[in-house]
């Protein structure tokens, strides 16, 4: 009579096991290299004479870590970043601290590791079905890249933006919105290239 093997019954959970360690530490790899992503993107920054708020490439990090990594991992890589300059750590353009959490730039922090979320779950879905995205979807994408990285970021920085600079409405969206549009929109243009292009390659990886 033969014998089956007794390791043959254990081999379909330890392959279980080391693929959903596997996994995780994909995921925590490609966690950190956003990340640092998101800090290198900070400190491209040019002053603007006339406001508060510098041109930077914060906006597109967050899209990219959004769109590739999906709403997990997109979320989390960009939260670390702002919990890590909360409690003191010169991450986004060199500064760091609370001061620099509730500053005049506040608010658009803040909607950053929510764009991150909502930019992911867009995405996530986009890809769900095939991993090449038809100009429908690459439509989409776009739309959910200028709604939730571009939009979402003018809703919570310009009202916190007159609050703490004690603006108008109108003085703060001069200053905080309408100087970044085009340029905002332009990477939503580059980030929309980009996941359409590396997020069937990265899809296995993630």
């Amino acid at each position: 009579m033969a014998l089956t093997p007794i390791h043959n019954a254990q081999t379909p959970i330890s392959t279980d096991r080391r693929s959903g360690s596997a996994s995780w530490i994909r995921g925590a790899v490609f966690t950190a290299l956003f990340a640092a992503l998101f800090v290198a993107f900070s400190f491209a920054k040019i002053p603007l004479w006339y406001s508060a708020v510098p041109i930077t490439l914060q906006t597109l990090a967050v899209m990219l870590a959004g769109g590739l990594l999906g709403a997990f991992y997109g979320f989390l890589s960009i939260i670390i970043v702002v919990l890590l300059t909360a409690i003191g750590l010169p991450l986004l353009g060199g500064s760091g601290g609370i001061a620099v959490i509730f500053g005049a730039t506040g608010g658009y922090i803040w909607m950053f590791p929510l764009s991150a979320l909502l930019i992911g779950f867009a995405s996530d879905r986009l890809f769900a079905g095939s991993k090449k995205l038809n100009r429908t979807g690459i439509v989409l994408l776009f739309a959910s890249l200028a709604l939730f990285g571009v939009v979402l970021s003018y809703v919570g920085g310009v009202p916190w933006l007159a609050h703490k600079a004690k603006l108008s409405f109108g003085a703060a969206m001069s200053g905080g919105c309408y100087p970044f549009l085009i340029g905002d929109c332009l990477k939503a243009v580059a980030a929309t290239a980009l996941i359409s292009t590396l997020r069937p390659m990265l899809a296995r990886l993630r």
